[in-house]
């Protein structure tokens, strides 16, 4: 516990989807003055994302699906280019959450994933920690188109790339996606596709 920060008082603005709270507390800082300070954070539970990759092709699986929050700030292009991710449920693991969304988003059977790092994505209003894996795939582990769940209003496209294609898109700011981004990228300072796969 942090001896520089008291007196928090939360106040639950929302509890819709998510649970959106105001949170009120007195913060001392490094001149010793303390200073009531007004945030808020945003409860989603935390999430899992992962980079599939074909070493002997040379490929990633990336999805691309439409987001409402990027459709508000870009109201010509509400679509996103991701990595396979997922919501964890509260019994729920991340990596069998992952491997869950893997079959259903898609459509790939994984038995096993390795967690490379865990990241904040936006910590200064959102308490979602994500869970970043990697995972090689081939054709033999395919057992269905994916998609994703209708019942959840899901509508992915399933999109299988040259890896040296989806680092260009990161250049060119089609892929916009913080845990995508680093999943490329880890792949890439790893060589993970190889050397010449990530040219």
């Amino acid at each position: 516990m942090l001896d520089n920060i008291k007196n928090i008082h939360i106040k639950t603005l929302s509890k819709a989807w998510a649970t959106l709270s105001e949170i009120n507390y007195d913060y001392q800082f490094k001149n010793g003055s303390w200073k009531r300070v007004s945030r808020e954070s945003y409860d989603r539970g935390h999430g899992t994302g992962i980079l599939l990759y074909n070493p002997e092709k040379g490929t990633v699986i990336l999805t691309r699906q439409f987001r409402m929050p990027i459709y508000q700030t870009k109201k010509e292009d509400g679509m996103s280019i991701e990595v396979c991710a997922g919501a964890i449920d509260d019994k729920d693991s991340p990596e069998s959450t992952i491997i869950r969304e893997v079959e259903e988003e898609v459509g790939y059977r994984i038995q096993e994933v390795k967690k490379v790092m865990e990241a904040y994505t936006s910590p200064g209003a959102l308490t979602e920690k994500m869970y970043l894996f990697v995972a090689p795939y081939s054709a033999d582990m395919k057992v269905n188109g994916g998609g994703g769940i209708a019942s959840e209003h899901e509508e992915i496209e399933v999109m299988e790339l040259p890896f040296s294609k989806a680092l260009k898109m990161i250049e060119s700011t089609e892929i916009q996606d913080a845990k995508t981004i680093m999943l490329l990228q880890y792949a890439h300072i790893h060589s993970l596709l190889g050397k010449k796969n990530g040219e």
